[in-house]
């Protein structure tokens, strides 16, 4: 049940973007076209769940026992980056059609802060790994989720005649906005 718990509010209660307004960056700056809003969603997921398990490992193993916690934001930024490029490294030898399926996403996800931010709140929700994971995993579809949406909007504003003073970024902001709100309908949920 608990499980369960943890989905429904890291994908609609918690929405990490709408919510909590983390990843405001790509969500703003990758959703003009939902195929690429796809391709960040998958990009995101891959590595926050990869991120979770490494930076939780890390502070568990390392940063807790040696009395280092506050070194946490440090490591957590080093290893995620580190854990990118190795990423990187790894798919253009293993797979290359994904590694440019992916393209500029994989680099963009180092500076994601939803990255950073889901595994800091891991380890200050008192989360053990498997319920880590699975807050990460949910957290990274609610993410796509948001940006998806919001990528159709977007895509379906282009066929629309939007006043001029409130073309591009106003009418996206707005749209968030509301978009925010209609996830705030989910509130009482959880």
């Amino acid at each position: 049940m608990s499980y369960i718990l943890i989905v429904i509010s890291a994908i609609f209660v918690n929405n990490i973007v709408l919510s909590q307004f983390l990843g405001i960056c790509p969500f703003l700056g990758v959703s003009k076209k939902i195929s690429t809003g796809v391709g960040m969603t998958g990009a995101v997921t891959f590595v926050m769940v990869i991120a979770t398990i490494v930076t939780y490992l890390v502070q568990k193993l390392v940063l807790d026992p040696f009395g280092l916690a506050y070194l946490q934001t440090i490591s957590f930024i080093l290893v995620i980056a580190a854990l990118v490029q190795l990423v990187e490294i790894i798919l253009k030898k293993v797979s290359p059609p994904l590694y440019q399926a992916l393209g500029v996403f994989l680099p963009l996800i180092t500076t994601n802060c939803t990255i950073l931010g889901v595994a800091i709140m891991t380890i200050q929700k008192d989360l053990n790994l498997v319920e880590a994971v699975v807050f990460s995993a949910s957290t990274a579809v609610g993410f796509g989720l948001a940006l998806i949406t919001f990528a159709g909007i977007r895509e379906q504003l282009e066929l629309v005649d939007v006043p001029k003073g409130m073309r591009g970024t106003p009418i996206a902001l707005i749209v968030a906005g509301l978009l925010a709100l209609a996830f705030m309908g989910f509130a009482g949920l959880v």
